[in-house]
Formats: C-alpha cells, sequence, structure tokens
C-alpha cells in the first residue's frame, strides 16, 4: 500500500540536494509519499504521484521522527527527594545513581519493562521514532544482562553500560569491577547488546579504566560510545575520537584539543541539555563545537537522576535558548545528527529509501519547536510507514 501525505505547508528532509538547498532541505508546499514502511518520494505537492491512500496534512509542517541517541530507560525507582534537595543548593555528583541501582535490583522484569514501554510510548507520542537505551542500574552480571534483554525486545540500539559506576559491591575493590566488565559480566551482556559505553568521570571511570573496558567490548563486536567531560574536563573525549566511538556524550567542559579531535574524527559530539537544567550546571557550547565544524547531536538522557525528561521538542528548546543553537541547527542535531551518532542512514531523514519515520506539527515551520517552548506541538506520528495512535 502506498500513501501520499500532501498539503505540507514545510517539509524538512535533511537532504540538501532538495528544495531550498540548506542543510533542512526544506521543500514549500510540499508532499511525500510513504511505500510500505519506505519513503518512495518526496516534493512539490502539484507533482505527488497517484497512491492507494491520501492524507491531508492541512497546512502543517512535517519533519523526521526524531532520533534520541542516548536514553537509560531500564530502571526502578524515584529520586524526586534528590531532585528536591538539588534545587534547593546541593550539587549533582555521579554516586546518586546508587540510589537507582538499590532500585533496579529489587523490581521484576514484568517491572522494568511496564516502566520502559511506559516512557518509550511517551516519547513515541512526542516525535520520538528511534532511540537508544542503556543498561547501567543493575551493576552484576543478572542485572545488567537482564536489562539489556529487555531493552533489546524494543529497540535494536541497545548499549551495555555495565562501566556507570563502581558497583557498590566493590568499592573497596575497583580494579576487580573492571575485570568482571570486561570478563564475565560482557560475555553475558554482548549477545544483547550492540554498543558498549563508559561514564569516563571522576567518581566513576579513569582514562584508563575506560580504555580497557572499550577495547574490550570492541573485542567482542560491541562499538564504543562514552559519557565524556560532563562534570570536569578529562580524557573521555579524546579517548572516543582515538577509539573511533560513534559518539561522545556530554561534551560539557571541553579543551581547544577537545574541539579539534572532535572535528578531525568521526566522532559525534551528542549534547544533552536536560543534565545541565535538571542539575543547574554550566551549558554545553554548542556554537563553539558547530563552528569548528563537529558533528553534533542533540538527545534526551532520559533517566531518573540527572535529566528526567523524554521530551526532544524540550531539549531543541533549551539549545536554542541557552546552547548557541539555531532553530535549523537545534533539529538537524535532533534528527540527522543523532542517526550519525547511531552510525545510521536509514532514519533521520526523510528522503527515498528511508524508513518512513516523522512527525506532523500543529504549525506551519519546525521553528516552532523552539519557538513555542513547552506546548505539545506534534500532532501525529507515523512510524515505519504506519500512523501511531
Amino acid at each position: 500500500m502506498t500513501t501520499v501525505i500532501t498539503n505540507i505547508a514545510s517539509l524538512v528532509t535533511n537532504d540538501p540536494s532538495l528544495g531550498d538547498g540548506s542543510p533542512l532541505g526544506l521543500i514549500q508546499d510540499a508532499a511525500v509519499v510513504i511505500d510500505g514502511d519506505r519513503i518512495a518520494w518526496t516534493g512539490d505537492s502539484r507533482e505527488a504521484p497517484a497512491t492507494d491512500n491520501r492524507v491531508d496534512a492541512g497546512g502543517r509542517a512535517v519533519i523526521p521522527g526524531f532520533v534520541d541517541s542516548h536514553s537509560h530507560l531500564v530502571f526502578a525507582g524515584d529520586r524526586t527527594q534528590e531532585f528536591n534537595a538539588r534545587m534547593s543548593g546541593r550539587s549533582y555528583t555521579a554516586g546518586g545513581i546508587r540510589t537507582t541501582v538499590a532500585a533496579t535490583r529489587a523490581a521484576s522484569d514484568e517491572d522494568l519493562e511496564r516502566n520502559l514501554t511506559h516512557y518509550l510510548r511517551e516519547a513515541l507520542l512526542q516525535g520520538t521514532t528511534t532511540f537508544e537505551t542503556k543498561s547501567g542500574y543493575g551493576l552484576t552480571v543478572e542485572d545488567e544482562a537482564r536489562a539489556l534483554r529487555i531493552a533489546a525486545a524494543h529497540t535494536d540500539e541497545v548499549t551495555y553500560l555495565g562501566a556507570h559506576i563502581v558497583s557498590p559491591d566493590y568499592a573497596d575493590d575497583p580494579a576487580a569491577y573492571v575485570a568482571l566488565v570486561t570478563g564475565e559480566m560482557l560475555d553475558a551482556c554482548a549477545p544483547y547488546a550492540r554498543w558498549v559505553d563508559v561514564f569516563c568521570e571522576k567518581g566513576a571511570f579513569d582514562g584508563d579504566q575506560a580504555r580497557a573496558i572499550l577495547t574490550a567490548g570492541k573485542a567482542k563486536g560491541l562499538h564504543p560510545r562514552v559519557h565524556a567531560n560532563q562534570l570536569s574536563y578529562g580524557p573521555g573525549v579524546q579517548l572516543a575520537v582515538e577509539l573511533d566511538a560513534a559518539s561522545a556524550d556530554h561534551c560539557t567542559h571541553l579543551t581547544d584539543a577537545d574541539v579539534d579531535a572532535l572535528a578531525s574524527g568521526n566522532t559525534v559530539a551528542t549534547l544533552l541539555p536536560g543534565a545541565e537544567f535538571s542539575t543547574r550546571a554550566e551549558w554545553p557550547n554548542a556554537r563553539r563545537l558547530l563552528d569548528a565544524g563537529v558533528t553534533v547531536a542533540l538527545s534526551t538522557d532520559c533517566n531518573p537522576g540527572s535529566s528526567f525528561t523524554s521530551s526532544v521538542p524540550f531539549c531543541i528548546a533549551l539549545a536554542v535558548r541557552d546552547m548557541g543553537m539555531t532553530p535549523d541547527e537545534a533539529l538537524w542535531s535532533a534528527t540527522a545528527g543523532g542517526a550519525q551518532a547511531l552510525r545510521r542512514t536509514d532514519i533521520g531523514r526523510l528522503t527515498p529509501g528511508a524508513y518512513a519515520d516523522l512527525a506532523i506539527l500543529d504549525a506551519p515551520s519546525h521553528v516552532h519547536l523552539a519557538y513555542r517552548p513547552g506546548v505539545p506541538l506534534v500532532s501525529g506520528v507515523w512510524r515505519r510507514g504506519a500512523p501511531v495512535t
């Protein structure tokens, strides 16, 4: 079955060879044709080919579905009290993760999956059609493996993050925990994951530990991602580029050498403004990265401790208001940028051959995502060629 969505005021294709020639490839008064689960055609609505079905967008904007390339959705428990205390003056540290670890270990598989699907649905209705999610709240062989097994039932973009923090069980012997993460735990988790990640930060894992963990993951066929330079300057970004990580995530505290490394490599800088919003931390300088030629992605970092939002539109608004991005750059980073952070070419764009993942906005332009922050502008979502209800 083929379907044409027509009467689109503004269509974002993310193909600069189309439309206005910008990175967004904007087409005015546009139409898009869906064949099965893929895009078959985009162009001027007056030139749309005949199809089996016809949908009128009513003069609304259509954008690619958001690609959320960094989230932590397999968890249990609540950290409301921590957030409340932090907003009253206490700074965030990596140790807060231990609260969620205890709750996650105590939860049943059914509880964890119910929680996961709740937040996936919440994100989907806000336009997120592809998401990555991680383990990291179990920190035992059994709990990390079950987290990834549950996640793998809902997405192909699954990340092994046994190296989130040193397990409380190994507080007095971090080296033994690194050995576990690179040995028995990795063996149990690798079959369910595509990626390996590490929190390279003071209070978590240093550069040497992170290198050992990522190298072991690569040897098992997992590709690296890195939590890098969130809370302080450190080796995470340089290590990510050296190991050809798909993404260095957070990138809040960067030296000129860090920026140069990102600009010269294939590693995407994934910025997570929800974390800075929720911790009152310094904003990442997206303008500095973009002006240096770095590929930037925007994601939610949805997790119960430091960024409890599933809303990519909210993160777009923050990036435009506080991180120096234009509305065009923020949207590109939340769609095509996220796809590059997952090393995917079949998502994050609306061009022939890509998955038919799109969002219809109750607005004539994508600029309204930042122009009208907090307003639920996503009025319709199509995923893999089917409308979401």
